[in-house]
């Protein structure tokens, strides 16, 4: 961020002390007026679309409608299509999935599909909050737009009966905000943005998350995360112990890889940047085992155009959303 952006930061942090101290307000982790930053303090940091889908023991269908279509509006605009329109709809979109054209789309086509899906929505949900912030409509973001649009006035967070730590929050946005503003002109443009609402997408954002999550997450400060470090996001806020025990799994199954009780640089960075090619691959895996009536490992068209019901709930199709604007999927991407 330009260096005429620092002041207005300064004033920003220092109006929110002196407030805290008038209310007497105790807060602990964030309290936001939309979800863009809510999802930094999950899972340690803003995780990849995929990553709260590997952590679940089941194909969870109801999480994937949100956290891949982030939109309920538009699956049940889907859901009041006629089942002939609808199939009409997912047939083109089959025939596009057809990347070579032989009639069936097998495994690596339906991961490209899912995977170019996934590019889609952050491209979309990224538009969407540029829009909110962009308060001025000129194309780009100020600090003070995010502030405004993301944590609202100091009066309103002093008056929040949230327990929340915005100002540590404001803080961290800061320095998630100057690591987006590429050129260093202390605005997001267009391009900038998607680094700042989903940094978890772009590896030139890798540093950043980690020491983020760090600050936070590292009590003892030993440049290590333990186990007890990765399963407490709020002291306050215990996790249950169904909860604690599919951390502790998640822990030392898939991520302390050397067994060490302890999470090196490397493997926190397996756990806050997993990627989203391993949930592709999975659901890819649950579409053909699922659509694949004759078991031949692959889809045809016509088997996708039977599960209709199947694919408008996957994130094959962003639940519907793709259904609509089935244009949208050139060979550009």
């Amino acid at each position: 961020m330009g260096s005429r952006e620092l002041p207005t930061c300064l004033v920003w942090v220092a109006v929110f002390q002196l407030l805290l101290i008038a209310f007497d307000v105790s807060c602990h982790g964030h309290s936001h007026h939309n979800e863009l930053n809510k999802e930094r303090v999950q899972d340690g940091a803003v995780g990849s679309r995929g990553q709260k889908h590997l952590a679940s023991e089941q194909h969870d269908t109801s999480f994937d409608h949100e956290a891949i279509l982030g939109s309920k509006d538009a699956a049940e605009e889907f859901d009041q299509l006629p089942p002939e329109e609808a199939k009409a709809r997912l047939k083109e979109l089959a025939i596009k999935m057809d990347k070579d054209k032989d009639g069936f789309v097998d495994r690596l086509e339906l991961i490209d599909w899912i995977l170019r899906s996934f590019k889609l929505l952050t491209q979309e949900e990224a538009a969407e909050r540029f829009e909110d912030e962009d308060k001025n409509g000129d194309g780009k973001v100020t600090w003070d737009e995010h502030v405004s649009e993301a944590f609202g006035s100091p009066q309103k967070i002093s008056d929040s009966d949230s327990e929340d730590n915005d100002l540590r929050l404001l803080e961290e946005d800061d320095r998630y905000f100057k690591a987006a503003d590429v050129n260093g002109d202390g605005v997001l443009d267009k391009d900038e943005f998607p680094k700042f609402s989903h940094p978890s997408e772009f590896p030139e954002m890798q540093e950043t998350l980690y020491e983020e999550t760090m600050k936070r997450k590292d009590v003892n400060k030993d440049g290590y995360l333990s186990l007890e470090e990765f399963t407490t996001e709020d002291p306050d806020k215990p996790l249950s112990n169904e909860q604690y025990i599919a951390e502790k799994e998640r822990f030392e199954v898939d991520y302390d890889k050397n067994g060490d009780r302890k999470l090196d640089k490397e493997e926190t960075l397996n756990w806050l940047l997993p990627g989203n090619d391993e949930v592709a691959e999975q659901e890819a895996e649950h579409l053909i085992m699922n659509g694949d009536t004759d078991n031949d490992g692959k889809l045809s068209i016509q088997e996708i155009v039977d599960h209709h019901e199947l694919f408008v709930g996957s994130e094959a199709t962003d639940y519907g959303e793709h259904l609509h604007n089935t244009s949208r999927f050139s060979d550009e991407l």
